[in-house]
C-alpha cells in the first residue's frame, strides 16, 4: 500500500561548518502536534549541484550511510532537494570534533591521557568494522572503505559516544564514484601508503589511518605533517614522502607514560605493507580492548563524558592531571 506523506520542513538555526563544496548546519525539523527534532543539514552548494560528478558523489554517499546503522556511525535520515541544491538530514552530535579535542588540549599544555585516547580509536575501529562487513540486500560485501578517517571527521558527544561521520568520499561496490590509481583520495597528512601511491584500497587502509589519529592523540601532533626545512610550497610532495619513508618513532620514548604494549600496537597499526598490519578492524579492536581493559575496570563512555566537560569547562588546563589521579568529576546532571 503506497502513502503521500507531507513534505518534512526544517529551520536552519546556524552554520556549523564551511567548505569548498558545500556547508553543514544546524537545523530543527519540524512536524505537526509542535514536534521538533535537532538535525544537522549537509547543503552542497548549487554550482556543484549542477556537475553530475559531485551529484553522484553526494547521493552516493547518502545511498552508502542510509543503512550504516551503528552507534558509532553518525545516522543519516534523509537525503532530499531544495531548487537545484542537493541536501542529507543527518544525526545532530552535541559535543565536539576530535580536531577541537586535540587542540584544546594543545592550548591547555596537557596530553591526553593515553587509555582514553586507546578508548577512543577503539569506538572508531567498532564503528569501521561494521561498515567493512556491510551487505546490500543481496548479501553482497559492500566493500566500503572510508577513506577520510581523521580527527575532522571524528565526533566526542557530550555524553562520552564516538561517533565517525562524513563517508563523503568513502568507496563501496555499485556506489561511489572512484578514480582510484589516478588521483589521490583524503587529506594529506591521514593517507595510508595506498593512497598516497594512488593505489586501490582495501579496509586495511583505514587501519592505518587509524593509527595515525591514534598517535596524534598521544602526542598532540601528526608525525607525518613535520616539514622540517621543507618550503611550505612543497607541502603535499613531503608529507607523502613522509608517509611513505618516515622512520615510525618510538612513543615510550616521546611521551614517558607510554606503555611498550602500547606502542606496539602503534607500529603494528602503521605497518606500511598491508599483508603485516592488523588485517581487520576487530583484530585492532581487540587489541585496543585487551590493553585498555586487560587490568579491569577500563574507560566508558561515562568515563569520557566527565572528562570532556571538565577538559572545557573553567579549570580544564588540569583535567588530565585530575583524570590520572582519579578526580576527574561526573558533570552535573
Amino acid at each position: 500500500m503506497k502513502h503521500i506523506f507531507n513534505e518534512v520542513h526544517y529551520e536552519l538555526t546556524r552554520k556549523i561548518a564551511e567548505g569548498g563544496m558545500g556547508m553543514v548546519y544546524e537545523a530543527t525539523q519540524k512536524g505537526i502536534g509542535g514536534f521538533r527534532k535537532v538535525v544537522a543539514i549537509k547543503l552542497i552548494r548549487e554550482e556543484y549541484s549542477a556537475i553530475e560528478e559531485f551529484r553522484n558523489n553526494f547521493i552516493g554517499e547518502a545511498r552508502l550511510v542510509a543503512d550504516l546503522i551503528h552507534t558509532n556511525i553518525v545516522q543519516t535520515y534523509h537525503l532530499g532537494k531544495i531548487g537545484e541544491q542537493y541536501f542529507m538530514t543527518m544525526e545532530f552530535v552535541t559535543g565536539w570534533n576530535l580536531e577541537e579535542f586535540l587542540e584544546r588540549h594543545v592550548e591547555t599544555g596537557q596530553y591526553i591521557p593515553a587509555d582514553l585516547a586507546v578508548f577512543i580509536v577503539s569506538r572508531i575501529c567498532r564503528g569501521l568494522g561494521y561498515a567493512h562487513r556491510k551487505r546490500d540486500d543481496k548479501g553482497r560485501l559492500l566493500g566500503i572503505v572510508h577513506r577520510d578517517v581523521n580527527p575532522k571527521n571524528i565526533m566526542i558527544a557530550r555524553e562520552g559516544d564516538v561517533k565517525l561521520t562524513d563517508f563523503g568520499i568513502a568507496k563501496a561496490l555499485d556506489l561511489m564514484y572512484n578514480q582510484e590509481g589516478e588521483v589521490i583520495a583524503g587529506k594529506d597528512e591521514y593517507l595510508s601508503p595506498e593512497q598516497a601511491r594512488c593505489e586501490v584500497t582495501d579496509h586495511r587502509a583505514d587501519l592505518f589511518c587509524c593509527g595515525i589519529v591514534m598517535s596524534e592523540l598521544m602526542l598532540n601532533r601528526n608525525i607525518f605533517e613535520d616539514l622540517g626545512d621543507a618550503p611550505i610550497e612543497a607541502y603535499h610532495e613531503k608529507t607523502i614522502d613522509n608517509i611513505l619513508n618516515l622512520p615510525i618513532p618510538n612513543f615510550t620514548e616521546i611521551r614517558s607514560d607510554v606503555d611498550p604494549r602500547l606502542n606496539q600496537i602503534l607500529h603494528t597499526a602503521l605497518e606500511r605493507p598491508r599483508e603485516k598490519r592488523y588485517q581487520s578492524s576487530e583484530e585492532m579492536l581487540t587489541e585496543l580492548e585487551s590493553f585498555i581493559y586487560g587490568d579491569g575496570y577500563g574507560p566508558t563512555n561515562e568515563k569520557l563524558a566527565a572528562y570532556v566537560h571538565d577538559l572545557f569547562g573553567d579549570d580544564g588546563e588540569k583535567a588530565a592531571a585530575r583524570w590520572h589521579r582519579g578526580e576527574t568529576p561526573f558533570p552535573e546532571a
